[in-house]
């Protein structure tokens, strides 16, 4: 046999035995505290068009989708995320009461990623969506959520960091940068890069004012006091407005008494350039990025068709377990299998004994004695 048939192609591995196992139980703990919350389910399709994604990603991303083409020559592509797909779905055939609608679904997402660092191409997620809501208490529920959830897992020391997309934005606007411009810098400023950025503002002839006022997004992280450091920085409405509602959504989130676990970010961004508010990501120990993301995404809806706004957020199961594993955080192994053995004479008697074994939730395998 060739032996490249024996392993994984770069970037997907086997998952089996008490490690597959471990996997299922926490994934199972989180989808009962979604479902508790009132979401229910939704399963979109594995590959989309090409174009259901397009808009929403920025170019860099867009080369590490797995593309591939049916019959007729479309381009499709394996989901990268689920965030557009369950917009799709939600625009065609959720949205027309007017009620608030909420789903949860998990599975796996695709990206053919070159700078590896230890990621997958591969990884499981598990998310749930909310639409028909824009309010300031659906922000909360979100992020109380994701706390509960990560609790739900088994994780006690973590951190969701809280930004908001639009006091970003709100400054591009007030400086005239173009959209070409504002995504490059964007692209270095989730990197940390900020000499990077200030670079390309300069070589493009944006005002140290707003230079300055971009890089300083760095330094507005922290406590609620970040925010009013962040308030005294800014004159223009639309950034503004996003200061004052994270701070009203640190006062809701004080109600889910969560406030604990969790803090401000202005510099957090994404390159997904659908979000157009609160936007959050939660970190812990012993993995090296965030092992959920999430945020606010009014404007998407009404691509696929219907207006609403929407917000949303994906556990990382694969990073997940990861961080579980290396904080030695104890998992509640499942039970192990009971072996009985039987000869040709004792099968009958065997196979009855398992039998009733089994009707009382027993794991039993019969094995023949050699």
């Amino acid at each position: 046999m060739n032996r490249v048939l024996l392993h994984t192609p770069d970037g997907v591995r086997d998952i089996y035995g008490s490690e597959c196992s471990d996997r299922l139980l926490v994934k199972n703990r989180i989808y009962s505290r979604m479902k508790s919350f009132g979401y229910r389910d939704i399963d979109t399709p594995t590959f989309e068009y090409f174009d259901v994604f397009a808009e929403e990603i920025n170019a860099s991303a867009a080369k590490e989708l797995y593309k591939f083409f049916d019959k007729e020559g479309n381009t499709l592509v394996l989901r990268p995320d689920f965030t557009p797909s369950i917009a799709r779905c939600a625009s065609k055939v959720m949205l027309d009461d007017g009620e608030s609608v909420r789903v949860v679904y998990q599975g796996k997402s695709f990206l053919n990623t070159s700078l590896l660092q230890g990621k997958l191409k591969e990884n499981y997620s598990i998310g749930v969506e909310l639409f028909n809501d824009d309010s300031v208490y659906t922000d909360a529920e979100m992020i109380a959520l994701l706390v509960e959830s990560l609790k739900a897992a088994g994780l006690s020391e973590f951190q969701v960091s809280i930004g908001d997309a639009d006091y970003y934005k709100g400054i591009c606007e007030e400086a005239g940068i173009d959209s070409e411009t504002e995504e490059l810098v964007r692209e270095q400023i989730l990197q940390k890069n900020y000499f990077a950025a200030e670079s390309i503002m300069n070589e493009r002839g944006i005002s140290e004012k707003y230079s300055d006022l971009i890089v300083k997004v760095s330094e507005f992280i922290g406590s609620d006091d970040a925010l009013i450091r962040a308030t005294e920085q800014v004159t223009n409405s639309r950034s503004i407005k996003a200061l004052e509602r994270l701070k009203k959504l640190y006062m809701v989130l004080k109600e889910y008494k969560v406030e604990g676990y969790v803090s401000f970010d202005l510099s957090m961004l994404s390159n997904f350039n659908y979000y157009t508010g609160v936007i959050f990501a939660a970190y812990t120990y012993g993995v090296g990025d965030a092992i959920a993301k999430g945020g606010r995404y009014d404007s998407l809806l009404g691509k696929y068709g219907k207006n609403a706004p929407a917000i949303g957020f994906v556990i990382v199961l694969d990073d997940l377990m990861s961080a579980l594993y290396r904080q030695n955080i104890d998992i509640e192994h499942e039970e192990d299998v009971l072996v009985l053995e039987y000869t040709e004479k004792t099968f009958p008697d065997m196979l009855s004994k398992a039998g009733e074994l089994r009707s009382r939730g027993k794991k039993v395998s019969l094995i023949l004695k050699k």
